[in-house]
């Protein structure tokens, strides 16, 4: 009996892969990170420009710091030689040479002439005071019953070291309308001598250091409720001074 015929072998293409080989199980293929697109030159980052920034705030840091030490230490020693005070101002006396009191159809009129003389001190061994000319305000009366008797203007002036001296202060209220009753209680407390006093004076102060004027300051002193009797007793109120208030 004859064997059947063979079957011709069929050649495998050129690059041809059994799919059922171990060995023709392929890997997964590689694919790159896609890259990250390019930033607009205004975002990219200024190392250089950062680091001279931080290097200026240092710099201004630094000479703050050392500015503030001096003028600390300057300020000290200025103290310590200097020895700096304020000046004095106190009510050396007061005096109404005239006080009268109209009652007319038309209201209360009030007539008055005042003599104050304010001492000034200057405490200081080694600092000279220079001032301006200086406004002083008198009135009479407290809170609602106040009134006022007049302004003057005392020419300017110079206070040497641990000097001191006397300005005369003369004011006149002529035909003044005040309040109906306001005159009557002053005149009441004049008489009695209770009625209050006030003072108050505006200037400017300059210093005189080793020769050199420095200034000029504002300077407001106010005298309040001094009383008649108080002054005839010889008693000197001193007064309360305000630096930078005007």
């Amino acid at each position: 009996m004859s064997e059947p015929p063979l079957k011709p072998v069929l050649q495998k293409p050129p690059g041809y892969k059994d799919p059922s080989s171990p060995s023709s199980v392929s890997k997964p293929a590689y694919r790159p990170q896609p890259r990250k697109p390019p930033l607009p030159p205004s975002f990219q980052p200024k190392k250089r420009k950062s680091s001279c920034c931080r290097f200026c705030c240092c710099c201004f840091c630094i000479f703050f710091l050392v500015l503030l030490l001096l003028l600390i230490i300057c300020g000290t020693i200025f103290y310590l030689w200097f020895d700096p005070k304020l000046p004095g101002f106190h009510v050396q006396s007061f005096k109404i040479s005239s006080f009268d009191v109209h009652e007319k159809s038309d209201g209360t009129y009030l007539d008055a002439a005042t003599v104050t003389r304010l001492e000034v001190k200057n405490p200081n061994a080694k600092i000279t005071y220079y001032y301006g000319h200086t406004d002083v305000d008198i009135s009479v009366g407290e809170s609602k019953d106040e009134t006022d008797l007049g302004t003057t203007t005392v020419p300017e002036f110079t206070l040497g070291r641990q000097k001191s001296t006397s300005l005369k202060v003369e004011t006149k209220a002529s035909n003044k309308l005040v309040i109906d009753g306001v005159g009557s209680r002053l005149l009441s407390r004049y008489q009695s001598k209770t009625l209050p006093v006030n003072v108050e004076a505006k200037t400017k102060v300059g210093w005189g250091l080793a020769g050199l004027k420095i200034g000029m300051l504002g300077v407001n002193m106010k005298c309040d409720g001094i009383s008649m009797k108080q002054l005839e007793r010889g008693d000197m109120p001193k007064c309360v001074i305000n630096m930078l208030k005007w």
